[in-house]
C-alpha cells in the first residue's frame, strides 16, 4: 500500500469512529496531510501502527456535573477528560467551559497539544477537558459550587504525575482556584495538580501573559527571518480575553501599533492604537466586571462593528486569539489584499483549512497554532517544575525560559520543513517537527 493510501485509510478510521465529531476530523486531516515525506522516510511507523495509535486517545473520560444554581434549582451539566498521549510526560492541556463543548473540540485539543508539548522540548503529553458549562452569567457562588462538583469527579483521574490539567476559554484564575481548593479538601494534598495558580499559592509568573507574549516571540522570530522586527507594524488582534490582551502588552513593547479588539458580539477599530492606558481600561472590563468589548467603543469614540471579526481592517500582522475556525478563506482573501504578511495564531486551530492554503499559498509568515502559542503550555510546564522543586522563580527568569522556548519552537518547524523540501512551510515544519519526537518515543515504549 503507497504513503497517501495508508494516510487515507488511517483518516477514514476516525471519521468513521468519530461521527460527527468536524473540529477533530480537521485538526487530524492537516497533521495527517503533512506526514507523506515523514512516513516514506520512516516505514518503521507504518509497521508499528504510529498514526492508527496516535490518533486514538489513551483514554477517554465522560461524567455528569451536578451543582445547584443560586434559587436552588439543580442542574446538570457533562464533563470531559480525553488523555491523549503520554509518551513524552504526564497528560496536560486546558480545561474549557462553553456551552459549545462537546467531544469533538475536546478531541481536536487534545490531539493538538500532543504535538504543541512536544515542540516545547518540555516533558509533557498531551490531553484536553471541560464541560458545557457557561460561567458567563452565574455568581462566583454558582460557579464555585459548579467547580467543586467538577472536580469531585475529576480528582480520581489526575495527579502531578498523571495528569495537569490548565484553563482555557471560560477558565480563568477563579476557577482554577475553586477547583484546586476542592482537590486539596478531598485527596488531601496540596500538590502541582493544576497550572494556572494563584502566585501566593504555587502559580508561576508570566502564566497569565504567556500564550499572548509567546505567540509575538515567535512571530517576532519569523520575521527575524526577512530582517524585520515589529517596529511599526500595524497590529490587528481578535478576542479581547487573556491572550488577546496580553498579545497587545507585548506588541506595544516592541513597538508595533494593535488597532482592533473583539469578541463575539463585535469588533473595535482604533486606528490610533490600544497603548496601556486603553488596555488597562479593557483589562478591568473584562477581568473584573465581565463587560462586553463594545463599552471600549463607547468610552474612546472608535467604531464597533456589530457581528463583525478585525479581519477587513488593513494591517500588517494579524493575530487570531479568539476562538477555532475564525478566520475563514473570505477573511484570508481580505487580509492578504490588504498587505497582512504576517500571521501568528494565539488561539487554537484559528484558521479554517481553506484559509491556511491561501496563508501558505502566498508564502507569508504564518505560524500555526500548535508552535505560534506554545507559549501558555511551554510556561505551565515550567509551572510544574516551580511545583516539583517547591520553588518560585522570578519574573526574569520566566520570561527569559518563555522566549528561548519559542526560539527553539520556531527554529524545530524551520528546520523541519527545509529537511523535508518544504522551505518556509511552517505548517508542515511543526506537525512534522512535533509528530516524530512523540512517534519516536511510542516505538522506544512499545505496544501502550
Amino acid at each position: 500500500m503507497g504513503v497517501n493510501a495508508i494516510i487515507q485509510a488511517v483518516y477514514e478510521q476516525v471519521l468513521q469512529r468519530n461521527p460527527g465529531e468536524t473540529e477533530f476530523h480537521q485538526a487530524v486531516k492537516e497533521v495527517l496531510d503533512s506526514l507523506g515525506p515523514v512516513i516514506e522516510k520512516h516505514p518503521e511507523y507504518v509497521d508499528a501502527k504510529i498514526l492508527d495509535r496516535i490518533v486514538e486517545p489513551e483514554r477517554q473520560i465522560m461524567f455528569r456535573v451536578p451543582w445547584q444554581d443560586d434559587k436552588g434549582n439543580v442542574q446538570v451539566n457533562r464533563g470531559f477528560r480525553f488523555e491523549f498521549n503520554s509518551a513524552l510526560g504526564p497528560y496536560k492541556g486546558g480545561l474549557r467551559f462553553h456551552p459549545t463543548v462537546y467531544a469533538g473540540i475536546l478531541k481536536f485539543l487534545g490531539f493538538e497539544q500532543v504535538f504543541k508539548n512536544s515542540l516545547t522540548t518540555l516533558p509533557m503529553g498531551g490531553g484536553k477537558g471541560g464541560c458545557d458549562f457557561d460561567p458567563k452569567g452565574k455568581s462566583d457562588n454558582e460557579v464555585m459550587r459548579f467547580c467543586q462538583s467538577f472536580m469531585t469527579e475529576l480528582c480520581r483521574h489526575i495527579g502531578p504525575d498523571t495528569d495537569v490539567p490548565a484553563g482555557d476559554i471560560g477558565v480563568g484564575g477563579r476557577e482554577i482556584g475553586f477547583m484546586f481548593g476542592q482537590y486539596k479538601r478531598i485527596r488531601n494534598e496540596f500538590t502541582g495538580i493544576l497550572t494556572g495558580k494563584g502566585l501566593n499559592w504555587g502559580g508561576s509568573l508570566i502564566r497569565p501573559e504567556a500564550t499572548g507574549y509567546g505567540c509575538v516571540y515567535y512571530a517576532e522570530e519569523m520575521l527575524k527571518t526577512r530582517g524585520e522586527s515589529f517596529d511599526g507594524k500595524v497590529c490587528t488582534v481578535s478576542g479581547s480575553g487573556n491572550v488577546a490582551q496580553y498579545t497587545i502588552e507585548k506588541l506595544n513593547q516592541l513597538g508595533a501599533k494593535c488597532v482592533s479588539l473583539s469578541d463575539s458580539n463585535g469588533t473595535v477599530h482604533d486606528p490610533n492604537g490600544i497603548d496601556a492606558e486603553k488596555l488597562a481600561f479593557v483589562m478591568e472590563l473584562k477581568n473584573v466586571k465581565r463587560g462586553r468589548i463594545k463599552e471600549y467603543a463607547d468610552k474612546f469614540k472608535v467604531d464597533y462593528m456589530e457581528g463583525k471579526r478585525p479581519w477587513g481592517i488593513k494591517c500588517h500582522c494579524a493575530f487570531p486569539s479568539a476562538t477555532q475556525n475564525e478566520v475563514d478563506a473570505d477573511d484570508a482573501k481580505t487580509l492578504l489584499a490588504n498587505g497582512c504578511y504576517v500571521v501568528s495564531e494565539g488561539a487554537n486551530m484559528p484558521s479554517t483549512p481553506e484559509a491556511a492554503e491561501q496563508f501558505i499559498a502566498q508564502k507569508i509568515l504564518y505560524g500555526p497554532a500548535k508552535a505560534a502559542n506554545a507559549g501558555g503550555v511551554a510556561t505551565s510546564g515550567l509551572e510544574m517544575s516551580q511545583n516539583s522543586q517547591r520553588l518560585s522563580w522570578t519574573r526574569e527568569q520566566v520570561d527569559e525560559q518563555l522566549q528561548n522556548i519559542m526560539i527553539s519552537v520556531h527554529k524545530q518547524c524551520f528546520d523541519a520543513a527545509e529537511e523535508y523540501g518544504q522551505s518556509g512551510n511552517l505548517v508542515m515544519g511543526a506537525n512534522i517537527a512535533g509528530f516524530v519526537k512523540v512517534a519516536d518515543a511510542m516505538l522506544d515504549q512499545g505496544l501502550v
